[in-house]
């Protein structure tokens, strides 16, 4: 069965949603995440649920089949390939890659696909830390914490972002932050929940509470 590009893209909102914990998704997260009408999410609902991809009732909220899921590891697993080859292969940084690879994730090839990973070397990870469904939708289980869950004297490297927008990628790059940076926690200030870090052995750096709910560290 087809799907055009913006029911995959409903497809993978739903799925990511999904993952944050959320068994019942409402259509107003579905809302926010693609940034659309809640008519337009309601009637998108009512194709993928004719189609079987999701289960579906009003007012009780969405969850993807397991044809659903299937199709929304596919999905993902492609987006983060194609994020890999672009880092990789053509040199763009992690914050430049997302938008390329929202596009090249519709390609329809999975033969392509297929090809691709080989020519990758199978990575289990993209570049922003998030793990790669193999071709049977398997995905390796990461254990990783919310730098803002850690206390003073915690430490460890860091893993991934859970925003993978390219301000917060800008953000962490001017910190010299990146994927296996080593750090420790040296203070929590009170005023605003900022988190003073240390960077390895280099230096002290203090990041905001939003930037600590979005950095995974294991």
């Amino acid at each position: 069965m087809d799907f055009s590009s913006t029911e995959e893209n409903y497809i993978k909102s739903i799925f990511h949603l999904s993952e944050d914990g959320d068994e019942n998704i409402s259509t107003n997260d579905i809302a926010r995440s693609v940034n659309a009408t809640a008519a337009s999410v309601t009637d998108m609902l009512k194709k993928l649920k004719q189609k079987k991809i999701i289960t579906y009732e009003k007012y009780q909220g969405v969850r993807l089949t397991n044809e659903g899921e299937k199709i929304a590891k596919s999905i993902v697993r492609k987006h983060r390939l194609w994020e890999v080859f672009l880092v990789e292969k053509l040199g763009y940084s992690w914050d430049k890659i997302h938008d390329i690879a929202e596009q090249l994730e519709h390609i329809r090839s999975e033969e392509m696909i297929d090809k691709l990973e080989k020519f990758l070397g199978f990575p289990k990870f993209d570049p922003h830390g998030d793990p790669i469904p193999d071709a049977s939708g398997n995905i390796k289980q990461v254990k990783q914490v919310l730098l803002s869950k850690m206390k003073v004297g915690d430490k460890g490297k860091v893993v991934g972002v859970k925003d993978s927008s390219a301000k917060l990628l800008q953000h962490l790059d001017s910190l010299e932050i990146h994927l296996g940076t080593s750090i420790e926690i040296s203070e929590v200030v009170e005023f605003d929940n900022s988190f003073v870090v240390q960077l390895g052995k280099k230096r002290k750096v203090t990041l905001s509470k939003l930037a600590a709910q979005n950095i995974f560290v294991g």
